[in-house]
């Protein structure tokens, strides 16, 4: 049982949150939410021990191993995945050095009365009392077994980290997180810049294998399926539910709800009150009724009602220009970098006003298709764009591709033309960029203030095929929300690249899977396929045991 007694925040006199207090219990699966800026990260950075609280601490047993998942993932570029991996077992090896040294040491001196060497010998002695207590294991298969189980090949285990996308990253993580069987996990977003498969592994993992967890994260689907707690920080305070995701917000909602009709009575008792107060004040008879009054009125605690984010993000995409019948039509498509063939013979059309998902592990040529439809790079084979597509594309890494000297308004204001040009501060508005947030450098924007602000530059002219390669990363559940709805009444052709699942359904009628150098054209909905991919992905986990 891990415990947070009383903690409390504070940043230049100002309070970020205060008096939290909660119990973490072996099997928990809690949900840290609250709006942007609430104080999520820090909260688990102080249960990790890597922050100290202005106030309070954090209470747990003496041997209980707390693991921490970063949002940024911290592997160093110059280690091979193996070596990454071994850190797992970081403590044990540095006490296995530790005796080492001391022995040498001892061998070389000759004052063994002194208290210094005694200390020597009393710490070498506690130090092999605990390590050779430990279980006999042969530390580098119990590494590669793990590697191994989470889809990394033999020929892996000694190319560097670099060479990995976030997704696999994060398995070497995981894998660390894995071989500490820790008591605790906490995990900061870790589903962002992730594939499918490895979110449908880390789903079977925290439910099956793990023991207390502690998540943040704006993936719906993912939270929902692990959770069965949430922890929410709002207005400084927390409030708990025995419920996940989707549960708590019906149940936030009845609270709000409550806390207003309170609160409305309580205004009124309050006017009335002064009121009497108005009318008596300096009549003799009613002196001590008024002081009461007084007395009670200031001592009175106000209800507080909790704060809705109201800001909101409007967003429409211009109506679709008419295209041709087959905007986008692939012919024995071929990609490969030298020996490395990305996906060989690969073929799709797709019609005007249709909706497709592009699915599939990190690496496997979902980003490389969308380059050969933009002609960003050669090729074999045949990828062409019918009669009048006129093409919008937001990149992986579009937000990162903004200028970061420019402002929030010379950025939007670089790129457009004609009327539009007029309407730039109108059209900032409604992505949530108003008042003195336009003159902002892109540099001190957070990643959704990025995302946002790439994706004003998509929509400065209409066009009828959009072709969005994670759009979602770094965007709160509202905006995702936001952008969704606006996807769903875009009346033009959308190929969509996404881990979010939540996000994709509803959104595609048809299904691109890139798998083992392939790409498999699937007539259904991203419901059916992931039902379909969960259980093939769960053999494969069995297989590999």
């Amino acid at each position: 049982m891990i415990s947070v007694d009383n903690v409390a925040v504070e940043f230049s006199g100002e309070t970020l949150f205060s008096d939290v207090s909660f119990v973490i219990n072996e099997q928990d699966k809690i949900a840290l939410m609250g709006k942007n800026g609430a104080g999520k990260s820090t909260l688990m950075k102080i249960i990790a021990g890597i922050q100290n609280p202005t106030k309070g601490n954090i209470r747990f047993p003496k041997d209980a191993v707390i693991a921490y998942l970063p949002q940024h993932l911290l592997t160093e570029d110059n280690c091979t995945v193996l070596e990454e991996a071994s850190k797992a077992f970081g403590h044990i090896f540095d006490m296995r050095d530790e005796i080492e040294e001391i022995n040498k040491a001892l061998e070389t001196r000759t004052d063994y009365e002194s208290n210094e060497y005694m200390k020597l010998i009393q710490k070498v002695s506690d130090l092999g009392e605990k390590y050779y207590a430990l279980e006999d294991i042969n530390y580098e298969a119990e590494v590669e077994k793990a590697l191994a189980g989470l889809g990394f090949k033999r020929h892996d285990f000694h190319r560097p980290t670099s060479e990995f996308s976030g997704g696999w990253r994060m398995r070497i993580e995981l894998v660390k997180i894995l071989l500490q069987k820790p008591d605790l996990i906490l995990l900061d977003e870790p589903t962002n810049h992730v594939d499918i498969e490895s979110v449908l592994w880390l789903e079977d993992f925290l439910l099956n294998k793990a023991k207390a967890v502690v998540v943040i994260s704006h993936d719906r689907a993912f939270i929902d399926n692990i959770t069965n707690r949430t922890v929410e920080i709002t207005m400084g305070k927390i409030y708990d539910y025995k419920a996940n995701y989707s549960h708590y917000l019906q149940l936030r909602e009845e609270r709000r709800s409550h806390q207003i009709k309170a609160y409305q009575e309580q205004q009124k008792f309050i006017a009335d009150n002064q009121a009497f107060i108005d009318r008596f004040k300096g009549t003799y008879s009613k002196t001590n009724q008024v002081s009461s009054r007084e007395r009670m009125l200031e001592k009175l605690q106000i209800i507080e009602i909790d704060e809705v984010d109201n800001s909101s993000l409007r967003l429409r995409f211009p109506p679709a220009p008419r295209s041709g019948d087959y905007p986008v039509t692939a012919i024995d498509l071929s990609k490969n970098y030298d020996d490395h063939i990305v996906f060989k013979n690969a073929n799709l059309s797709i019609a005007r006003g249709e909706k497709v998902s592009f699915v599939g592990r990190n690496g496997e040529g979902k980003s490389t298709m969308i380059k050969a439809i933009m002609g960003q790079i050669d090729f074999e084979g045949s990828c062409t764009l019918g009669h009048n597509a006129k093409v919008g594309y937001f990149a992986q890494n579009q937000a990162s591709l903004l200028d970061p000297d420019l402002t929030v308004f010379q950025t939007v204001d670089e790129v457009a033309k004609g009327d539009i040009r007029n309407q730039i501060k109108n059209v900032l508005g409604r992505f949530m960029f108003s008042g003195d947030a336009i003159d902002k450098k892109v540099s001190v924007l957070s990643g959704g203030e990025k995302t946002r602000l790439a994706m004003v530059k998509l929509l400065l002219e209409p066009v009828n095929v959009l072709i969005l390669d994670e759009p979602t990363n770094h965007l709160d559940l509202k905006s995702k929300d936001v952008l969704k709805d606006a996807l769903l009444e875009f009346d033009g052709t959308l190929i969509l690249v996404s881990h979010d699942r939540d996000f994709l359904q509803g959104l595609s009628k048809k299904v691109f899977e890139f798998k083992e150098k392939r790409v498999i054209e699937h007539f259904e909905t991203i419901d059916a396929f992931l039902i379909r991919n969960r259980i093939e992905s769960i053999k494969e986990m069995d297989l590999s045991k």
